[in-house]
C-alpha cells in the first residue's frame, strides 16, 4: 500500500518530561488508523508534532512521500535528552514548518475541543476555511478579479454541506447547533480544505451514544465519498474497534501495541494500560 503519513522515532521532550518516546507509526492511502491510549499517554502531543504546532526533539515525519519535518536534540537538549537515537539525524539538516504550510500540503485537522467561529454561520465557517485557496490578493480583489473564484468556492462549500447533511442549517449560526452537529461541522471545515490526510482529535467527547453511533457511520461515509486517509485519536472503544483498519497504542509516550482490532483487543499489555495490573497480594 502507498503510505501517505509516516512517523519516524519521533521524540517529544518537555524538559525532562518525555511525553513522546521513539514513536515509529504510519498510515496508508485510504486507511482509516487510530491512536490510542490512557489520558496522558501523548496522543495529542503526536498529532502536534506532525501539524507543526510542536517542533519534535528527535526524529522525522514523512508525508506524501516527503520528510516535512525533522529534527534532533540542540542546545541544553543534547545533555537533558532522553529519549533513543540522540545522534541519528545530527548530520542531517533540521525542518520545521508551520501549520498552515502543512496544511497547504494536504493535511487538515480538528481539535478534542470545539473551535468554530462563534459569530458565523454554518455555511461561513467552512466558506472561511475555503479562503486559504484564494490565490488573488488584495489588489485583485479590489478591482473584483476573486468574483469568479469566491462563486466557485460558495458553490463547492454548498456541495460539500449537502453531503455531510448540514444543508438544512446553513444559515444558522455554528453554536446554535446541536453539540453532535457542531462536530459534523467542525469535520467539514476540515475537509473544505480538499485534505489528503484527515487527523480527528477526539470526535466523539461529550457525545452520547446515538451520536457516538452516528459519527461512526459519518467517518465511514467520508473515506467512501471523500477516498479519505484517516488518522484519529479516541475513547470511544465502540467507535474504534468498528472503523479502524489498524491501531497504534500509546501508554506514557510509549508504542506498546499496534495491529488490527482484533489483535490490539486481546494483547494484555493493552489490557493492563487501560484497567491497571493488579497488585500480588
Amino acid at each position: 500500500m502507498t503510505q501517505v503519513l509516516g512517523v519516524e522515532n519521533v521524540t517529544m521532550q518537555f524538559g525532562g518530561v518525555v511525553a513522546v518516546d521513539n514513536l515509529n507509526m504510519e498510515v496508508n492511502n485510504k486507511e482509516i488508523v487510530a491512536l490510542i491510549g490512557p489520558n496522558g499517554a501523548g496522543k495529542t502531543t503526536v498529532f502536534n508534532v506532525i501539524t507543526g504546532v510542536y517542533q519534535p526533539t528527535n526524529g522525522a515525519v514523512s508525508f506524501l512521500g516527503e520528510t516535512i519535518i525533522r529534527n534532533h536534540p540542540q542546545g541544553k537538549m543534547k545533555k537533558l535528552y532522553k529519549g533513543e537515537n540522540a545522534l541519528y539525524y545530527t548530520k542531517q539538516s533540521c525542518i520545521d514548518p508551520t501549520p498552515d504550510a502543512i496544511t497547504a500540503r494536504g493535511m487538515a485537522r480538528t481539535f478534542q475541543n470545539i473551535r468554530l467561529w462563534k459569530t458565523q454561520t454554518v455555511f461561513d465557517n467552512v466558506l472561511i476555511a475555503k479562503h486559504y485557496q484564494t490565490t488573488h490578493g488584495f489588489i485583485g480583489a479590489m478591482f473584483g478579479r476573486n468574483r469568479e473564484e469566491e462563486s466557485a468556492q460558495k458553490k463547492r462549500v454548498a456541495e460539500l454541506l449537502e453531503i455531510v447533511g448540514l444543508s438544512d442549517v446553513k444559515d444558522e449560526m455554528a453554536t446554535s447547533l446541536p453539540y453532535g452537529k457542531q462536530r459534523r461541522l467542525e469535520i467539514a471545515r476540515a475537509l473544505a480544505a480538499d485534505p489528503k490526510l484527515l487527523l480527528l482529535d477526539e470526535p466523539a467527547a461529550g457525545m452520547n451514544p446515538q451520536e457516538t453511533e452516528e459519527l461512526t457511520q459519518f467517518i465511514g461515509q467520508i473515506r467512501k465519498d471523500f477516498d479519505m486517509t484517516i488518522l484519529l485519536i479516541e475513547h470511544h472503544m465502540d467507535l474504534v474497534m468498528d472503523i479502524s483498519d489498524r491501531i497504534y497504542v500509546l501508554d506514557f509516550g510509549k508504542l506498546i501495541a499496534e495491529g488490527t482490532p482484533e489483535q490490539v483487543q486481546s494483547n494484555q499489555r493493552v489490557i493492563d494500560a487501560y484497567l491497571g495490573v493488579a497488585e500480588d497480594a
